[in-house]
């Protein structure tokens, strides 16, 4: 019996060589991160792994390689399966915003160790979030670092201008050591801060030197035309959006319209080039204008989701996402979707929760529904529970309430809205509402307070002297004699104009005789009134009408003219094959009347053959016994007949044919 060898069991091999593997796939790694290949730099953490279990090192290196190539929700993975690394907490933040789930992405931020690498990702989630003023306080941590480097830099330039401090921008490039010379994308921020302030014009030659910028850097770099064109589409859609902004819709639609059809920008370009052209051509054309954006929505079936296509979500910054929203639905509901405009305003509010746009696009909705006083009471509980937006909420409820007729609500959301209650615009459309209402001291006092307010107000551009003529006139014309020649008098001390002169005067005739004489004499003399007799003047019966006065002359010269101008005559255009010479005959001249009112209609003779003739109810004799004794097989007659019709004209008889009822009238026998 032989027995077969057995196998020596392999021994395990010695530290030292896997010491030595290691440090080779380490060596690999570096390679493959060096070379920037990074799926072999992922396959080489693999392997890492699987020979050292938990590497930190190898952990780190797959998760950078796995963000570096794009594969953000493998690299989540990898970190949400080791989580008692601390380390990866920056890069989880990293994926998650990548992934636009921002305020995630904060979250995971806040315990983390203010380090520059988390500054920068932090401010980034802010201007995302479009936390402009957390996004610039950061920032202002961030020049503690200083850190030189011209993105940081131009980042910065960018989150001034989304937070409103477009003047302070020149300001901050000084600081920083840096122009708007020094990169295309400086020079087109620049040119934002620009429009910013409404200087168009210099904006407009900015963005042209940072096309050209732009354009030169680009070449050196040896992009095609092509991807140039790409990466300035920013460019040219700002330059089309300074043409809507000084009011040459034209042009802008032009601009937009070429940018929109080459189809080489980027996504985001033409996601703000198409809502531009949109609002630029407003009620015009809605469902080509909803076709165009609808290329940018995409929503999932049965989701009430509202997501946009190409990574816009991602790309388009919260105020830009919300005008392409906003827009969708006034669309909607000029095209009378209204059930679509419902169900897209109930999402936006979760969608900008910091905004009051989805409150007055709510109210818009309600205002199509005709349900105005629900729209009226949202806007005043959205102004109650937010007072420091307010403002726009308050104007919107104001005027949906003057549309519907009601004044006083209208009247009194205006007088809410503290900045701009003592504005001479607003001031005006209260008096305007309250005279309406026949409420002649609520005006009044409107009046008073506004003066008042000017009166106590250190500014430079003060509103008074446009306020108080205004106030005097409405007093005077309301029986308030004694305040109109307050205020007149005031005008005249300050500023002695003629037309407070005149209205001192009237006032003061109204209340003090003597004062309104001694006013008088200080109006200076109107030309030609000297020779005047006032006393003889009243006397006259009045002034009467002179033929030819002074109007003969202007009447003598237009004849003239009229004369020289020469009517251009015009041969007749006539029909193809017509001869003008021999035009044959007339036509009809009644041919457009009906054919019973026409000269020559004679109506139709009825046929009066199988009349009976005689009194009412009279009979043939012979008749009458013939359809007596006829009785029964008379109607079997008719139902046969029927049935003959039918078989007859199915198979296409030629034999008689029973009478047919006419189809013109039909009476009821009456039993």
């Amino acid at each position: 019996m032989t027995t077969k060898p057995t196998k020596p069991k392999p021994s395990p091999a010695p530290a030292n060589s896997q010491i030595s593997s290691l440090e080779d796939l380490f060596s690999s790694l570096h390679r493959y991160a060096q070379n920037l290949e990074y799926e072999q730099a992922v396959n080489v953490a693999d392997q890492v792994l699987t020979v050292a279990p938990g590497d930190e090192d190898a952990l780190r290196c797959k998760v950078v390689a796995l963000i570096k190539s794009d594969a953000i929700d493998k690299a989540l993975s990898v970190i949400q399966a080791s989580e008692g690394l601390r380390d990866l907490k920056f890069y989880q933040a990293y994926c998650l915003y990548r992934q636009n789930k921002l305020l995630e992405a904060l979250d995971s931020l806040n315990n983390q160790e203010k380090t520059p690498m988390a500054l920068q990702l932090e401010s980034q989630i802010l201007y995302r979030l479009g936390k402009m003023d957390a996004c610039m306080h950061t920032y202002e941590k961030l020049q503690k670092f200083k850190i030189d480097s011209l993105d940081l830099k131009t980042n910065i330039v960018a989150a001034l201008i989304s937070a409103g401090r477009s003047s302070e921008v020149q300001a901050m490039m000084d600081s920083l050591k840096v122009k708007s010379s020094s990169s295309f994308e400086l020079a087109y921020n620049t040119a934002c801060s620009l429009i910013e302030k409404k200087q168009y014009a210099e904006a407009e030659q900015q963005l042209l030197s940072a096309r050209r910028i732009g354009q030169e850097m680009l070449m050196d770099e040896d992009y095609a035309d092509d991807e140039i064109e790409t990466e300035l589409a920013p460019i040219s859609v700002q330059l089309a959006y300074i043409q809507q902004l000084l009011g040459n819709k034209k042009e802008a639609i032009e601009a937009y319209v070429g940018i929109i059809t080459r189809n080489l920008a980027d996504a985001s370009s033409l996601a703000v080039a198409t809502n531009n052209l949109i609002s630029v051509r407003g009620t015009k054309d809605v469902s080509d204008s909803l076709r165009k954006l609808e290329r940018f929505i995409e929503r999932a079936d049965g989701s009430k989701l509202f997501k946009l296509a190409s990574g816009l979500d991602f790309k388009l910054s919260q105020r830009q996402k919300e005008a392409l929203w906003s827009n969708r639905l006034l669309l909607l509901l000029q095209a009378n979707r209204n059930d679509q405009a419902q169900e897209l305003v109930a999402a936006l509010p979760s969608m900008f929760p910091d905004s009051f746009i989805p409150n007055l696009l709510q109210a818009a909705v309600l205002v199509k529904e005709k349900k105005i006083l629900k729209a009226e009471e949202i806007l005043i509980q959205f102004a109650d529970k937010f007072p420091e937006k307010s403002k726009p909420v308050l104007l919107g409820r104001a005027q949906i309430a003057a549309a519907a007729g009601h004044l006083q609500i209208a009247t009194e959301s205006l007088s809410m809205i503290h900045d701009i209650c003592h504005m001479p615009a607003t001031v005006a459309t209260v008096v305007s509402l309250k005279e309406r209402v026949s409420d002649f001291p609520g005006a009044a006092s409107a009046l008073n307070s506004a003066l008042q307010w000017w009166r106590d107000s250190m500014v430079e551009d003060n509103k008074l002297n446009v306020i108080m003529p205004e106030a005097a006139s409405f007093m005077l014309t309301h029986g308030n004699e004694e305040e109109a020649f307050q205020l007149y008098e005031e005008l005249v001390k300050n500023h002695g104009s003629t037309e407070a002169m005149a209205g001192l005067v009237k006032a003061a005739a109204r209340t003090d005789l003597a004062k309104a004489e001694l006013y008088e004499k200080r109006l200076a003399e109107l030309p030609g009134l000297k020779g005047i007799n006032v006393e003889s003047l009243e006397k006259t019966s009045g002034a009467t009408h002179v033929e030819g006065g002074l109007t003969a002359g202007k009447k003598e010269k237009f004849e003239e003219v009229k004369a020289k101008i020469k009517k251009r005559k015009r041969k007749p255009r006539y029909p193809k094959g017509f001869d003008p010479a021999n035009p044959g005959p007339p036509p009809d001249p009644e041919r457009w009347l009906p054919k019973r009112e026409r000269s020559s209609y004679r109506p139709k003779r009825k046929d009066k053959r199988n009349q009976v003739r005689g009194s009412q109810g009279a009979v043939v004799r012979e008749k009458h016994d013939s359809a007596v004794s006829n009785t029964t097989s008379t109607s079997s007659v008719r139902v046969n007949t029927k049935s003959s019709q039918a078989s007859t004209s199915s198979k296409g008889s030629t034999g008689s044919e029973p009478p047919k009822v006419s189809s013109k009238s039909r009476k009821k026998n009456r039993s």
